[in-house]
């Protein structure tokens, strides 16, 4: 397998990010876990992967990037560009496939901060041989628990199954696009839960909502919405479904990092 680039989402959404301020940061990705910024260790586990060649850091704002001595250091050696972030994840996703026009991709997110190489060579390796044309990665729940049975994850339950959220993607080609102008639309109308019944429709969001959705059906609604091939990936590795946005997140990640 050839190295690919990398896409490191790492904006903010609008407001006020209390998380980063109370850290004395300007934006959650610069916060420290064990003494290193979140960007800082998730730059370094894609600079050790060997299914990665350089890529994107999108965000922080100009404003933060310009005075932050971890960021100025991060773009300083070239392998990693920075471009202004979009106005969400999905977006900023877009706008650095634009910007790299080449495929296959990986799309990460800035506060990663547990990320570990073999998981991102892993997961690049399974996710480029599949057919499709985007690729998710899914932690199964159990993994989770049995790891970290006191964390609070986002859970994505089906008939068959429940998932966290690895936060890896795989942008197979330019198909693939369609995948993140769904996921635009539906960033879009977060806070009018109506509407995104109306992007998936009401039957698909009640078969969710009662857990007589499968996985695979799931993933065939998400296909025939975006307009391109979605499926999903199996990624057994609990650290990946840990982001850094609380103060529990940030606890676990440094009880972690020091029992390695």
């Amino acid at each position: 397998m050839d190295a690919m680039c990398a896409i490191v989402l790492a904006g903010e959404r609008p407001g006020v990010n209390r998380f980063a301020l109370e850290h004395g940061k300007a934006a959650g990705v610069l916060i420290p876990v064990a003494g290193r910024s979140c960007i800082e260790r998730v730059i370094t586990t894609l600079r050790t992967s060997a299914a990665i060649s350089g890529g994107m850091i999108v965000g922080p704002a100009a404003a933060v990037v310009e005075t932050d001595a971890v960021m100025q250091s991060l773009i300083g050696t070239g392998d990693f560009h920075w471009i202004e972030p979009a106005r969400g994840p999905s977006a900023s996703a877009l706008s650095a496939v634009d910007h790299l026009g080449r495929y296959p991709a990986l799309i990460t997110v800035g506060d990663h901060a547990l990320l570990e190489p073999h998981v991102v060579d892993e997961f690049c390796a399974t996710a480029v041989q599949s057919h499709a044309d985007f690729v998710a990665g899914l932690v199964p729940l159990e993994t989770v628990k049995i790891a970290f049975p006191e964390s609070r994850r986002t859970i994505l339950r089906f008939s068959d199954a429940a998932f966290c959220s690895s936060n890896l993607f795989l942008i197979k080609n330019p198909q693939g696009r369609a995948a993140l102008r769904l996921w635009t639309r539906l960033e879009d109308d977060r806070k009018r839960p109506w509407r995104i019944a109306g992007q998936l429709r009401w039957l698909t969001l009640a078969r969710y909502l009662t857990r007589t959705l499968s996985t695979r059906d799931t993933f065939n609604i998400l296909s025939k919405r975006s307009g391109c091939e979605v499926v999903h990936c199996t990624v057994d590795n609990a650290r990946a479904a840990v982001d850094i946005d609380s103060n529990d997140d940030l606890r676990l990640a440094e009880r972690v990092l020091a029992d390695v």
